[in-house]
């Protein structure tokens, strides 16, 4: 087995980096496929030189270049606008959605959002009857304020 992976090191190189990139679906960082990048790029110096420690440079040579180069223009193309993206509870806000089970003047109702239903009151604390739509105004712990559409 050794024998056969010492003759066929370009193989090697290339296992080594199909690994890299499964692992970098995983995590996403952009950064395990810069491993990936110097890999295939040892397994192409494989057919040009059965030398391990050129083939060993031109991995380290080219990872590192695929850190300082690709990695930052990856990152900033297709992670743009990550820190404006919102999440959780706060991409709720200004959605629209169903009442379900009567918004009571002063009191409180259902409203369904995306399939989850969440405890509601009316912004200016009038009645709101089932099946009105409304909009997500702000959200209080677990109870969304709503005004209707």
């Amino acid at each position: 087995m050794i024998d056969y992976l010492i003759q066929n090191l370009w193989l090697s190189w290339l296992l080594v980096g199909l690994v890299c990139l499964i692992l970098e679906m995983m995590n996403g960082d952009f950064y395990i496929m810069c491993f990936a990048i110097g890999s295939f790029c040892a397994s192409l110096a494989s057919g040009f030189t059965d030398s391990v420690v050129v083939q060993v440079l031109v991995f380290v040579v080219f990872t590192v270049l695929s850190i300082f180069l690709i990695r930052p223009i990856a990152l900033k193309y297709l992670h743009k606008g990550a820190d404006n993206r919102l999440s959780n509870a706060d991409a709720l806000i200004g959605r629209e959605g169903k009442v379900t089970d009567t918004i009571e003047a002063g009191g409180y109702g259902r409203v369904k959002i995306d399939g989850d239903s969440w405890k509601a009151k009316s912004v200016d604390g009038a009645e709101i009857v089932q099946g009105v739509a409304v909009r997500i105004l702000r959200l209080d712990s677990i109870i969304a304020t709503v005004e209707r559409c």
